[in-house]
């Protein structure tokens, strides 16, 4: 990362001394079609609690010409190290500071990006501040507990437009003058710069009028979907102004689907911008229009819960993103008219098993992490920030109810607009409005680290009633390196009973809410019950926890896992049974038969999709070797079939059509792909448009069936950001030593690609059926790897740090070679993280691999 690492004690330090009242910036970027520098004037006015103390601001710059404060010009020369301007003889009360700088674009999707479209050959600019890049734009105290007012003026190209946190005002002489925000932090202020397309119309309701704006480029404008967004847009501000009571507290609210973008999206205030691939160019499941969903009302809730109240410093970063998570989840199930009722069923197979990884991982951390420097909180959106989070925030509002739970957020919201607050602040207004003691619950589940196991303890009778029924809580050993000691919780948990009823489907004939707390509850159950055929703990989902199936009900639902009437409930028995397979207690080989049996009644797509992904990457990683070619081809069969046998032109079919690509092997398979892509070839009802066109390529090239002029053909197809895209990720999955040496070279060596093609160039590199081509890039990787992230900015860096680790090489060598890298190189503690993380799941892998060899000779 570049620039001072700020560390908790000096923001704390700096908090205490200044109040900053407003920030003026006068940006020129009318050369932006050219790129290079770009100059940057900023007026910030604070005050200061003390005369003559000292401080500091941030700023990343090539040059800074001038800084005066309080009307003396300082010595640029002795005030200006690295990122930071040393501010001497403050003034008691108001002080003033202008800073002229020259700043730069970039393309690592930091600071300002800036982006040329090859379609039209225009740049395209947006910033990216969170979590230090607003001082890549201008001088700024880059703390979120600093709020400020900004007035941004903008001279841009003719014919561009500029947007930013506050409404687009008419320019001038193609100078855009904003009116200031309200008080926000640094890191969500914005401006997204360029010829961009736009659409508009607005929120209207009970008197209230909100502009709305949708953007993209001019090149993506025909796939644009503006209604479909506005409509789930509006059913967020409907459901988030009712549940919060507190209407939407910005001006107007565009959303900008921009290029080249690191993460899903960033709430910057009223000015969201969202990665463009969101702009579906090509038919996608309806699993991607729900994510996309999701991703909106994410950043719209962020609107309340980040942007309008921001937390005080970056510990409390999980609340953020969790309560947006959260919240975002329970509109998609709840508002009026969503088209996805479902979304707690996705939220079980998807995030909360990136959690339920995350948290076995040497890096575990409580859901309050100890953020004691930038680098700690640019390597925690995580899993456990994001998705364990907000699996808490759910078992919280099962133990308080939901009205109590958002009449608290009310009053924190209330109490503490445009302000900063810590974890203490909302809990103490959930304690007022619900009446529960939440320091206990608090220190148990936010305080701490690491996963319960739960495990049902059942009695019955001859006759095969139930006599006795425990819930058995396990906390085991935290991981090897990991900081803490395992802990038993409370936990709020639905028991389901199912039974198979006449058509043979498993519906719930039961269900028992309770308390779990400590080693073992006992459950209130019927007296003379009949067991069911199925008893699923945590049931509803309620609480973050592992659950395991009885030895009976694992049986019924091997048979019988597709024949529940829910999506919910299978979706937690498909998670268990994924975990179980990462944990080696189910064998990779028979996970495999699992999913083959139960797949076929799956009607959930973003299920289908996650069992997809999780049996390529058991069979990959999890299968023992000897057996792992038997069980790729057995897939690789049943995608086909089943590819065949989908309704033409549905999800499923498109799903299947994309799960066949990803491991198609056989002469006759291969030649169906180049079948395919020529039109020799047809499945009824398959359109092979220009995303599946790119999936059938990429496999084709893995396999050394097409090289470059294959390659070129089909980029020549289709020239666009897209295009170029896919075709970086094609020539370096090609399985040739130079292909592989110019790939690996372009990512280490040079520093010159944008991170959209370095991250291409990335997933193509790494391919799982090369591993003999790629062994010798474990010794490069460890070779190079402190370099890199002592060169590369934070997110160029880490792209390449856990992507090209040899976590394909799943060996005992390979944990050798990063034990020995880790004893020697002394990585700080951010890359040290990554590195035991993706040793991590080589560790895992071994064990799985284990397990599945064990299976065979069992």
């Amino acid at each position: 990362m570049p620039g001072t690492n700020l560390t908790r004690e000096e923001a704390r330090e700096r908090a205490r001394l200044l109040t900053v009242d407003s920030y003026t910036i006068d940006l020129d970027l009318s050369g932006a079609q050219e790129g290079g520098t770009y100059r940057s004037v900023t007026t910030v006015r604070f005050e200061s609690a003390e005369a003559g103390a000292e401080t500091f601001i941030d700023l990343v710059a090539p040059a800074v010409h001038e800084a005066v404060l309080n009307g003396s010009a300082l010595d640029v020369a002795a005030v200006f190290r690295d990122s930071r301007i040393a501010l001497p003889h403050l003034l008691q009360g108001p002080n003033e500071l202008t800073v002229v700088a020259d700043c730069a674009y970039t393309n690592t999707g930091e600071g300002l990006h800036r982006f040329v479209d090859p379609v039209d050959q225009q740049a395209y600019l947006y910033t990216q501040f969170e979590v230090p890049d607003a001082r890549r734009v201008f001088a700024s105290f880059e703390q979120p507990d600093l709020k400020a007012t900004f007035q941004f003026t903008v001279k841009a190209p003719e014919g561009w437009t500029v947007v930013s946190n506050s409404p687009t005002p008419e320019p001038k002489e193609n100078v855009w003058s904003f009116e200031p925000t309200p008080r926000v932090s640094s890191y969500i202020t914005a401006l997204i710069v360029g010829p961009y397309h736009s659409v508009h119309s607005s929120y209207e309701k009970d008197g209230q009028s909100v502009p709305l704006g949708i953007y993209c480029r001019p090149s993506l404008a025909e796939y644009l979907d503006s209604d479909a967004i506005f409509e789930v847009t509006r059913q967020g501000f409907d459901w988030f102004q009712e549940k919060f009571d507190y209407a939407y507290p910005f001006a107007k609210y565009d959303q900008l689907f921009v290029p080249e973008f690191n993460a899903g999206a960033m709430e910057n205030a009223g000015a969201v911008t969202i990665r463009d691939q969101y702009v579906f160019r090509s038919k996608v499941t309806d699993a991607a229009y729900e994510m996309r969903a999701e991703t909106i009302l994410h950043e719209l809730a962020h609107m309340w819960f980040g942007d309008l109240v921001t937390m005080e410093w970056w510990n409390d970063l999980w609340l953020n993103e969790s309560f947006a998570t959260y919240t975002s989840i329970a509109c998609l199930a709840a508002a009026p008219g969503s088209r996805w009722p479902q979304s707690w069923t996705t939220f079980a197979n998807s995030m909360k098993t990136w959690a339920y990884r995350q948290d076995q991982l040497p890096s575990t951390h409580p859901i309050m992490a100890d953020i004691r420097d930038l680098d700690d909180v640019l390597v925690n959106f995580d899993g456990i920030t994001y998705a364990k989070g907000a699996s808490v925030l759910k078992q919280l509002v099962a133990y308080v109810g939901q009205d109590e739970f958002f009449r608290g957020v009310q009053a924190y919201f209330k109490a503490h607009a445009y302000g900063n607050t810590r974890l203490s602040d909302l809990l103490e207004a959930l304690e007022e409005t619900s009446g529960r003691d939440l320091r206990t619950w608090s220190k148990a589940w936010l305080e701490t680290a690491g996963i319960n196991i739960l495990r049902p303890e059942i009695g019955l009778d001859a006759a095969g009633h139930v006599t006795s029924f425990a819930v058995l809580q396990e906390a085991p050993a935290l991981p090897t390196g990991a900081k803490g000691q395992p802990v038993l919780r409370p936990h709020r948990i639905a028991v389901g009973c199912y039974d198979l009823d006449e058509s043979g489907r498993l519906v719930r004939t039961s269900r028992i809410e309770l308390d779990v707390d400590g080693a073992r509850t006992e459950v209130p159950f019927p007296a003379d019950t009949p067991r069911p055929a199925v008893i699923l703990l945590n049931d509803d989902d309620l609480s973050y926890a592992k659950v395991r199936l009885d030895e009976e009900s694992l049986r019924v639902v091997t048979e019988h896992l597709g024949d529940f009437t829910e999506s919910l409930p299978r979706a937690l028995c498909w998670a268990s049974a994924w975990d179980m397979t990462r944990d080696g207690e189910l064998a990779t080989r028979d996970y495999l038969e699992l999913v083959l049996s139960g797949i076929t009644k799956e009607s959930d797509i973003g299920v289908v999709q996650s069992l997809h992904r999780q049996v390529k990457v058991a069979l990959d990683l999890y299968a023992a070797p000897a057996w792992r070619e038997a069980g790729l081809t057995r897939w690789t069969d049943a995608t086909l079939a089943h590819l065949r046998a989908a309704e033409p032109g549905g999800d499923h079919q498109l799903a299947w059509a994309r799960a066949f690509a990803a491991t198609a092997r056989t002469p006759q398979q291969l030649d169906l792909l180049q079948g395919l892509l020529d039109g020799t070839e047809t499945i009824e009802g398959l359109a092979v448009d220009t995303e599946l066109r790119w999936a059938f390529v990429q496999r084709l090239a893995a396999v050394g069936l097409h090289d470059e002029d294959e390659i070129a053909a089909e980029y020549e197809r289709d020239r666009t950001a897209a295009g170029e895209r896919h075709a970086a990720a094609a020539r370096s999955a090609r399985p040739l030593p130079e292909a592989k040496a110019e790939a690996w070279a372009s990512v280490v060596e040079s520093d010159k690609l944008p991170n959209a093609l370095q991250e291409a160039v990335i997933s193509g590199f790494v391919q799982t059926d090369q591993r003999e081509l790629l062994a010798p890039y474990t010794e490069k990787f460890f070779a190079a790897v402190s370099d890199v992230w002592e060169s590369r900015s934070h997110e160029m860096a880490q792209q390449i740090v856990v992507g090209l680790y040899p976590a394909v090489q799943v060996s005992p060598e390979t944990l050798d070679a990063t034990d020995a890298w880790l004893a020697s190189a002394g990585p700080n503690a951010a890359l040290r993280r990554l590195v035991s993380e993706s040793r991590s799941g080589v560790e895992r892998a071994l064990r799985a691999q284990r397990a599945d060899e064990a299976a065979a000779t069992a």
